[in-house]
This record gives structure tokens, C-alpha cells and sequence, in this order.
């Protein structure tokens, strides 16, 4: 069985990053492999490592900078990866219009992804995914066991755990919780740089570039003013309804 994971490249959480002057995007210089995706790598290894897959196969769509994030999950131990170029927005929507075409083109038993990215947020692309590919899907993973053909995932929800069985082929988001990623050891990090990446642009796919969520700018929110006392509780209620416009 093949594992298609999919990462995405971000910023760095750690870092603090700059709306640029135009406000089509932030600025930064440092990028890193979607948090919630570095668990998705880890988890398919060790399915892998369970002897339970024979291959693992990291996907990106972005920018020809991405393949950086694919060498890093080569480097923890993915076996090769598929980088589909493009410097267009790719929004969660389109996002799983590429992923579908990829996994069509592959033999793959499950395909794994974080349950969100931390740039976006939306929490989309697994869903539409297993939707277009008319596959199970199990979101939210803390728990991911295979066993006698099938997926068993555990999500965390109000009040408790829940395990739902699915059938593979099939589609997992992991959580916060699923494992710890491991670091990519110095070994690794020199077998990526010789570990198959094949390069398909957008294009060659037959996909109209259509995403349905648009950027139209950014900017930082307004510096919050100083606060400050009054004398009484109706100087107090008058500011609030008069300055605030909350009551």
C-alpha cells in the first residue's frame, strides 16, 4: 500500500512576519512545513515502519521554493514526493481538485493531511478531497490504527472519544495530538537531496484556475488605543454608549 501525504508550506509560527506594502500577502523569510502536516508525514512513517505500507509520497502545490518542505519530509523518511508549481492562490477548494488528479494518478491505499493549515485555517481540504474522490474520510485524528483492511480513527469530541472504521482507500486529517514528529537526522537530510521529485506544473493538469476564496488584501489590525478610568458608573454606561457604540 502507497501513503499520498500531503504538506504545505507556511510560515514560521516563531517568527514574526510583515504584511507587505501592497497588502497581497505577508512577508517573511522563513518558511516550514505546515505543523499539522509534519504529524501527517510522521503518522504515514509509522504505518510504514508497521510494515503496513510499502511507500510513502509527500505532495505540494505551490511555488518551486516548496520543494525545500519536501526535501524536509524526505529527509524524516519519505521515500519521494510530487511538487505541482504554481505562484497563483491556491485556496482549500482547488487545493483538492490538484490532490484528487494526483492520487488518480497513483496507486495510493490512504491519503493523510493536518486537519488545517496555520496560514489559512479553513479546515476544508480533506473534506472536499474524500467528497470529489467519493472515498470515506476520518477528520480529526488522535488515533490512527490499520488493521484487517481497514482504518480505524479516533477524534477527539464533545465529551469523550469517538472511533469510526473506514474502509481504505481513505481519507485522514490528524490532530495535534495523533504523535510528535520526529527531527530529520543529518543522514536523512543528505539521502533527501538524492530522493525522486517529480515536478508537474498546474497547468499540464486540465484544471481552470477558479478558486472560489479570493485575497483581495491585507493589513494589520488598528494599534488598540489606550485605555482609561472614569469617575462613575454612568460615566462609565455614557462612554460605553456614546464612545463605543456597545450598548
Amino acid at each position: 500500500m502507497k501513503i499520498l501525504v500531503a504538506v504545505k508550506r507556511v510560515p514560521d509560527y516563531q517568527v514574526k512576519v510583515k504584511v507587505k506594502p501592497d497588502g497581497s500577502g505577508v512577508d517573511t523569510e522563513k518558511w516550514i512545513v505546515n505543523p499539522f502536516d509534519e504529524i501527517a508525514v510522521e503518522e504515514a512513517l509509522k504505518i510504514k515502519e508497521a510494515g503496513l505500507a510499502s511507500e510513502v509520497v509527500v505532495v505540494s502545490i505551490g511555488s518551486a521554493q516548496a520543494e525545500q518542505q519536501l526535501r524536509y519530509a524526505m529527509a524524516m523518511g519519505a521515500d519521494s514526493s510530487i511538487l505541482v508549481t504554481t505562484d497563483n492562490w491556491i485556496d482549500s477548494d482547488l487545493a483538492s481538485k490538484v490532490l484528487a488528479e494526483i492520487y488518480k494518478k497513483g496507486e495510493y491505499g490512504l491519503i493523510i493531511m493536518g486537519k488545517q493549515s496555520i496560514d489559512s485555517d479553513s479546515s476544508q481540504t480533506g473534506q472536499l478531497l474524500s467528497t470529489r474522490l467519493g472515498i470515506p474520510q476520518g477528520c480529526f485524528a488522535s488515533k490512527v490504527e490499520i488493521k484487517d483492511g481497514s482504518a480505524f480513527v479516533t477524534r477527539e469530541v464533545d465529551g469523550g472519544l469517538e472511533t469510526v472504521k473506514l474502509p481504505i482507500p481513505c481519507v485522514i486529517t490528524t490532530d495535534l495530538r495523533l504523535n510528535q514528529p520526529r527531527y530529520a537526522p543529518l543522514p536523512g537530510i543528505m539521502k533527501a537531496k538524492k530522493k525522486p521529485l517529480e515536478i508537474i506544473p498546474f497547468d499540464s493538469l486540465g484544471i481552470p484556475y477558479e478558486p472560489k476564496v479570493k485575497v483581495k488584501k491585507m493589513e494589520l489590525p488598528k494599534k488598540r488605543t489606550a485605555g482609561r478610568k472614569v469617575g462613575s458608573v454612568e460615566e462609565l454606561v455614557k462612554a460605553l454608549k456614546e464612545e463605543a457604540k456597545v450598548l
